[in-house]
């Protein structure tokens, strides 16, 4: 029986250097750092009230912050020790304010009792869900989106087909990459019990070509596995931004998701490989998403993947890293396309954070467009980036969402092709913030 498809071409985009420096480098722990910081928001969603003040002790995978709204994800502690004091730090996917609490480590590590089922395999849908919402998992590719709500979706959105989501078209980025190498198995269970929950006819794995070995692992493990009549490994051209999740969809099944819709609109579910390790560490440990894989690379001495507790400072996986190169000015919590550029070496490693790229940038001047139409020519959502550029300079954002500027992914492909150097995904995600603005006061 055949687990490998025939391999399917990419949609329009970027061809982008790849810059996998770390794709050989195998997982490492990080050593625990002496604090960490844990934002109360880290997902797309409402904040989480904390649930512990200065002073209060703690033991590591202990829930310190929980919302009652149902889109939005509870925090845990990821070291045991003392409440030490909160900030304000500013939550990566949502661009927002929000409140933290930091710990102080005893040295200990100490956990909680942890839950796990007598039967995991026997587990209901209910208590599936009811333990991932528990544990806290999100969206692990960078969106960070609740994992409960999207293994629940309306009784009117039939989910025929899941895709899991391998392809790390990203820059420099390998956390994922490694995951499929080094965890595989964890990464299939959960993949189970994401099907298990949502019961699709067809269950894809879309890896890019690049990773050939990821691709040949998994393989051999769905072949020994039960799995062999229902998972399909779907290796893709490798090719910018094949991984975001409407072009996914559109490559392997042909399906457009609708403007301002979702893919369950389209009875599409995508999940990123994190996240599927990490229900699978939820469901058969009883393990909360304390920590995860991180891609530390760039203009650092030494580059590499490493398992860090959530919350701990940037400049603890640099230093063990090596340091940074002379020269060096600039971090990016992400990747080059997509990634959030960083100021602050204190700032906590998110549970959406999947890298940390180091570079020596120049400062850049914008230009004036000079209509070459290389933007146009590279957007894999078939959109008029310069348009919308323009309609959101003048403030004409009414223009700009008639000219389907909510079905732009801010892959960065465009401004990455323009020789003007306009920050086009800058100027396109100020149009959407403001139209939203104008919905809300209405």
């Amino acid at each position: 029986m055949d687990i490998r498809l025939k391999l399917t071409g990419a949609r329009r985009g970027a061809k982008v250097p790849e810059s996998k420096i770390t794709a050989g480098s195998p997982i490492e722990p990080l050593p625990l750092p002496e604090k960490v910081i844990i934002p109360m928001q880290q997902h797309i969603g409402a904040e989480n009230a904390p649930l512990a003040s200065r002073g209060t002790e703690v033991l590591t995978g202990q829930k310190i912050g929980e919302s009652e709204k149902f889109i939005s994800a509870p925090v845990h502690a990821t070291l045991s020790g003392e409440i030490s004091g909160g900030s304000v730090v500013i939550n990566p996917p949502t661009g927002e304010l929000t409140k933290t609490l930091a710990i102080t480590s005893d040295g200990a590590d100490k956990w909680v009792e942890l839950t796990i089922a007598k039967d995991p395999k026997s587990l209901s849908v209910k208590k599936i869900i009811e333990m991932v919402k528990e544990a806290g998992i999100v969206g692990m590719g960078g969106a960070a989106f609740p994992t409960h709500v999207k293994l629940q979706p309306p009784k009117d959105k039939k989910i025929d087909s899941v895709i899991l989501n391998g392809c790390e078209c990203e820059p420099f980025v390998t956390a994922d990459h490694r995951i499929m190498l080094e965890y595989g198995e964890q990464v299939l269970s959960g993949l189970n019990i994401i099907r298990k929950a949502l019961a699709p006819q067809n269950v894809y794995i879309g890896i890019e070509d690049n990773k050939e070995d990821a691709i040949e692992h998994l393989e051999e493990l769905i072949s020994k596995s039960d799995f062999a009549r229902d998972f399909k490994i779907v290796p893709l051209k490798s090719q910018y931004p094949t991984g975001a999740e409407k072009t996914l969809i559109e490559v392997i099944l042909g399906r457009e998701v609708p403007i301002g819709g979702l893919p369950m609109d389209v009875g599409v579910v995508v999940q990123n490989v994190g996240t599927a390790k990490a229900i699978h560490d939820t469901i058969f440990e009883g393990k909360p998403l304390v920590e995860r894989v991180v891609t530390v690379t760039g203009a650092v001495k030494q580059p590499k993947n490493l398992l860090v507790r959530i919350g701990t400072p940037l400049r603890n996986l640099i230093e063990y890293c090596g340091g940074m190169e002379e020269g060096a000015n600039e971090i990016i919590l992400g990747g080059p396309m997509m990634g959030i550029a960083h100021f602050d070496l204190d700032f906590p490693v998110t549970k959406g954070t999947s890298c940390v790229l180091v570079r020596e940038s120049a400062p850049v001047k914008e230009q004036e467009c000079i209509s070459c139409g290389r933007c146009l020519g590279v957007c894999p959502m078939r959109l008029m980036p310069t348009l919308l550029t323009k309609y959101a300079k003048t403030g004409r954002y009414d223009a700009a969402e008639e000219a389907y500027v909510n079905n732009c992914v801010e892959c960065g492909s465009c401004a990455y092709a323009c020789p003007a150097r306009i920050p086009i995904v800058q100027y396109i995600k100020v149009a959407k913030k403001e139209l939203v603005k104008r919905k809300a006061n209405k």
